[in-house]
């Protein structure tokens, strides 16, 4: 099973463009945690995201694209990064996200990937060349 861990720290909605980490011992903190989950054999995937004021979000009002540029003024919550794990469960999931230095103004949001038989036949017949093209990517296919 894949899970999306989702890092939402409190306040980075409204930091300036540019800002970036700087807390040493806490990088280091967090880097020895993304490599217990890859020593693991857990990690697929895992990042930071620059601010929301250096973002954009594409809207569809009347079918048609509007893009507003970031910071977005009514976000409550934003993404700060990400990691991908697979892992057998989700209480796995929760487990290693329990793990994480994280601090009391961070939450993990834990989210389980939609795979290919999670969906009924007629569904996967649809999307079969999406996840064709999935496993090519990643050299399976």
């Amino acid at each position: 099973m894949r899970f999306m861990m989702l890092m939402i720290p409190k306040g980075y909605e409204m930091a300036p463009p540019g800002t970036m980490p700087e807390d040493v011992e806490r990088i280091a903190a967090m880097m020895k945690y993304n490599e217990a989950m890859q020593q693991a054999g857990i990690l697929l995937a895992c990042d930071g995201l620059h601010p929301p004021s250096m973002g954009a979000r594409v809207s569809f009002p009347d079918g048609r694209p509007v893009v507003t540029d970031g910071p977005f003024a009514e976000s409550k919550e934003v993404l700060g990064g990400y990691w991908m794990i697979q892992v057998a469960s989700r209480q796995d999931a929760i487990d290693w996200a329990k793990r994480c230095p994280a601090s009391e103004t961070e939450t993990i949001e834990i989210r389980q990937v939609q795979e290919m038989e999670d969906f009924p036949d007629t569904v996967q017949e649809t999307i079969a060349p999406i996840a064709e093209m999935q496993l090519q990517r990643q050299g399976k296919g």
